[in-house]
């Protein structure tokens, strides 16, 4: 019974481990396309960003939106 627990035990803190490990590699991934895409909305004149329907306040949002897909 004793190494029964242990094992169980040892099995669920791998576990949270490895759910830990893989909610940092796409927090990561997420900020990573966040980054990228208020850059390249950055990189726009406002006449571009106008012919998208945006303004430059709305970067930020747009980013965020689109790095939680």
């Amino acid at each position: 019974m004793m190494a029964y627990t242990t094992t169980t035990n040892r099995h669920s803190f791998i576990a949270r481990l490895q759910n830990a490990a893989s909610d940092l590699i796409t927090r990561f991934r997420q900020y990573r396309l966040y980054r990228e895409t208020y850059e390249g909305l950055s990189a726009l004149t406002d006449r571009e960003l106008a012919d998208l329907g945006l303004n430059r306040s709305e970067l930020r949002s747009v980013a965020r939106k689109a790095s939680r897909v």
